[in-house]
């Protein structure tokens, strides 16, 4: 697996926990959502059009994948690695991995598609230049993406 994108520690809270004291499964979710976020929003980015400094503000999850590999058991920082393996016109394919914080332990992995939305039409718009240049750290190279096909 590559090295390439960002990796955002997260916290996993006594109240993500399920009876057993593991992750539950939909707060895999949410830690992707939060390191995510918290990389956007470290740029400039704001959901309020008159706080960002992009003009991409209306994002919404069009798909999202996760794939389960070993839970994580109590409270604690994991890592989210994610990236993104195609920044198309008008959508993102960001991969992702949630792993340990020392990175030896993979827990979850998938891939999440974006889609820019225009917020009077709610019809795709393409992505400013803004925010793909703000992008091109994230990017993997071509021969490494690993996009679900016809995403």
């Amino acid at each position: 697996m590559t090295e390439s994108g960002h990796f955002e520690p997260v916290q996993v809270h006594f109240d993500d926990l399920d009876a057993m004291g593991l992750l539950h499964n939909s707060r895999y979710a949410l830690l992707v959502e939060r390191a995510v976020g918290s990389y956007w929003n470290r740029l400039g980015w704001a959901p309020d059009p008159a706080r960002s400094s992009f003009k991409d503000v209306f994002l919404v999850v069009r798909e999202f994948k996760v794939t389960y590999n070993a839970p994580i058991s109590g409270a604690g920082e994991p890592l989210v690695h994610f990236w993104i393996d195609r920044l198309g016109r008008t959508s993102a394919v960001y991969g992702f991995r949630v792993l340990s914080a020392d990175r030896s332990v993979v827990h979850a992995e998938g891939y999440r598609v974006n889609i820019n939305l225009d917020p009077g039409t709610l019809r795709p718009v393409p992505f400013s230049d803004e925010l793909r240049t703000a992008a091109e750290p994230l990017l993997l190279p071509a021969s490494a993406s690993s996009a679900p096909q016809g995403a």
